[in-house]
């Protein structure tokens, strides 16, 4: 590591502003005629950048650049569809970001029946296909581990579904969506099953019985690496902060679990990111939880949400995960969160894009060699003969 790279995170996020900030009026605005189409209000405006006082002008130096390449190398897309929509959407969003490639194509099973929650129905074939269209994609799919996933399921029969999922009446559903995935050829998909498990909004959360919950993730994980040819990478991923139960409670060992992820909105309404750093169970606390497992980070889900358009939040996320490499993130795009469908947000939408957007110039096209001639050789006058001198008389011969 260079000691350019080792620059404190508030060195590097001092260039990130001067440099994002002062291109953001360029930023904003449509790259595309679909993108016209999607943002009319957009047309001739040129956004106002909120926050602090403008930063200096910084010296010239190549820290900003050097971060944001870093930024635009990692792993990153955004949720904009489940269905096949969200691959469409997904080109123009590059294309909005002036080609930058999005490498991660992000998805989530259908929570209402077991057969969707299987992948049945030709959901999975065009996301598989996607992944296999180039080596270094990245396909992240979200696993419902209960069906009416989001049907308000009360606590005591939620305990319930948890016993018997534990005793192993559930996995054939897992193995079937293993055997489906490999299939299609989608062996190194990263999966990032009953999400937000920390939480009280899905039947698959962790609060009424942990033990219980643990004991299912471990049995879901079991079954779907006994598939031959899996590759799979198993995400565990709760919501930032204590919400319902302290999600370690639900961490199912280092065994059953490849990656630590963490769903972090901008919430609640008036809470600093310093706050969101530091809170219980927060950002800090997830970065040295996984450190202290040896485990990557990811963030399946972020962005904006109860403060607003908030360009403050979308400066200090994209400079935490430049400091901090998660493996992948990708940003939820739909309002209130996101930056591109989402028009509520032009602020932070102008300052994801400026750091965000490609840079790279295409190289020119080489044209002909013309030989150059050679110089004239221009002839050198000769050197004029010398004339010797005369030979000084002697002091006697001058006398006579």
């Amino acid at each position: 590591m260079t000691p350019r790279r080792r620059r404190s995170a508030h060195r590097r996020l001092a260039f990130i502003i001067a440099g994002a900030v002062a291109s953001a009026a360029l930023a904003w605005g449509p790259a595309s005629p679909a993108d016209a189409a999607r943002h009319p209000e957009s047309q001739g405006a040129t956004p106002v950048v909120p926050g602090a006082q403008a930063p200096s002008p910084a010296p010239v130096d190549d820290a900003r650049a050097y971060s944001v390449a870093d930024v635009r190398r990692a792993a990153f897309g955004a949720f904009l569809d489940s269905e096949p929509e969200g691959l469409v959407r997904l080109k123009e969003f590059s294309g909005w970001l002036g080609g930058t490639e999005l490498r991660v194509g992000h998805t989530y099973l259908p929570g209402d029946v077991w057969e969707n929650i299987e992948g049945g129905y030709g959901f999975l074939d065009s996301w598989a296909k996607w992944r296999l269209a180039k080596p270094d994609r990245l396909l992240v799919l979200n696993v419902p581990l209960m069906e009416h996933n989001e049907a308000q399921v009360s606590d005591i029969a939620v305990a319930r579904l948890l016993r018997r999922a534990a005793a192993g009446e559930f996995d054939e559903h897992f193995r079937l969506l293993a055997k489906r995935l490999v299939d299609l050829g989608a062996t190194d998909t990263v999966l990032v099953l009953g999400w937000e498990m920390n939480g009280v909004t899905y039947t698959h959360r962790c609060g009424p019985d942990p033990e219980d919950w643990i004991r299912y993730w471990r049995r879901i994980v079991t079954v779907m690496r006994s598939i031959p040819g899996q590759k799979f990478k198993f995400d565990f991923t709760p919501n930032r902060g204590q919400d319902a139960i302290p999600w370690p409670k639900c961490y199912p060992g280092d065994d059953f679990v490849d990656i630590v992820g963490m769903d972090s909105y901008d919430q609640p309404r008036g809470m600093s990111f310093d706050e969101e750093v530091a809170e219980p169970y927060g950002l800090k606390f997830h970065v040295d939880f996984a450190r202290a497992h040896h485990k990557p980070i990811s963030y399946p889900e972020w962005g904006l949400y109860r403060n607003g358009d908030n360009v403050t939040y979308m400066l200090r996320m994209l400079a935490w995960m430049d400091e901090h490499k998660p493996l992948y993130n990708a940003i939820t795009d739909y309002c209130p969160h996101g930056v591109w469908l989402c028009t509520d947000n032009p602020r932070a939408a102008a300052i994801y894009r400026a750091v965000l957007a490609s840079s790279v110039l295409p190289e020119p096209t080489p044209g002909p060699v013309v030989p150059v001639p050679p110089a004239p050789v221009i002839p050198q006058p000769p050197e004029p003969t010398p004339v010797p001198l005369p030979t000084p008389l002697q002091s006697a011969e001058r006398r006579r």
